[in-house]
């Protein structure tokens, strides 16, 4: 039997042309100009999100565990300077009725601007894909307010979760025998459901905004992937950026919105690695050879 009929035989064979596959697809396939207009994108749309997700549960929920929760999604996704976007979204809490309808529709708007660019960007990437499948308008018109509500569900659960650890901070629990203090754990646990979230995020983008089925095995592979290699960036980038960095030397009041922009672009291009990968995983069905668009 053909190793290449067999993809991880041929991953497992030949490690050395695979990854050179896959950086040779994500330079074809302009993967830094892409993650270039996912990160701008998300820079628009992160707020309007969090905006939305905030007006809808401080309904319900009180704001100051919201906004701890707001804090510790940030920390996952902006390591530094998340405390700006937690500010300006406490300062928005606290006006939000003045918007009026027309802002709630601008919010809306802007809110799924990165979610059509990154579909787009997926198109280019899953090119193969796109050959063969398409997807209708109105599916890709909704996909956005989809992840929006699948976002607020998850900022829900950790809501309830921080509000639960805030209320027995004072606590000691006793597990298998051993004093548990619940003060130095919620940060932990915080941090362990902001991870587990981004794996079962990311597994959702690679398996729903390609067109056509993906095997949510492989999705799966490509979230627990670039969580990691998203977590090793994000604290390399803490470290960058209270130590070396001279960004805000050269960029002055800048600095926040640079720092930001690049957390985002860096972000992005580890999301369409991934997907790349997966790309290239499908693609050795292709006796080994993956096709490219001339």
């Amino acid at each position: 039997m053909n190793s290449h009929s067999l993809p991880l035989t041929y991953v497992i064979s030949h490690p050395g042309r695979f990854l050179y596959n896959v950086l040779q697809g994500f330079r074809s396939n302009q993967g830094l100009l892409l993650a270039g207009a996912v990160a701008y994108y998300t820079l628009l749309s992160i707020v309007p999100v969090f905006a939305l997700v905030l007006i809808l549960f401080s309904q319900f929920v009180d704001k100051a565990i919201l906004l701890e929760a707001v804090s510790a999604i940030l920390a996952l996704v902006t390591p530094v300077r998340s405390e700006i976007l937690t500010l300006q979204l406490e300062a928005f809490l606290s006006h939000w009725k003045v918007i009026g309808v027309v802002g709630i529709l601008l919010l809306l708007f802007f809110s799924s601007l990165a979610f059509a660019v990154l579909e787009n960007a997926m198109a280019m990437i899953f090119f193969h894909r796109r050959m063969q499948h398409r997807r209708h308008y109105l599916v890709s018109a909704l996909l956005p307010y989809a992840y929006i509500l699948l976002l607020a569900a998850g900022f829900f659960v950790v809501s309830l979760m921080a509000g639960w650890l805030n209320q027995h901070s004072s606590d000691t629990l006793k597990l298998v025998g051993l004093d548990i203090s619940m003060s130095g754990t919620t940060a932990s646990v915080l941090y362990l459901l902001g991870v587990l979230g981004e794996v079962l995020l990311l597994t959702s983008v690679y398996l729903v905004m390609p067109v056509g089925q993906l095997v949510w095995s492989h999705a799966l592979v490509g979230g627990l992937v670039a969580t990691l290699l998203w977590e090793l960036t994000r604290h390399l980038l803490v470290w960058y950026f209270t130590t070396l960095s001279f960004v805000s030397i050269i960029y002055g009041s800048l600095a926040t919105t640079i720092i930001i922009l690049l957390s985002f672009e860096l972000g992005a291009i580890i999301l369409l690695m991934g997907a790349q990968v997966i790309a290239e995983y499908e693609r050795i069905d292709h006796g080994g050879v993956t096709p490219r668009v001339s």
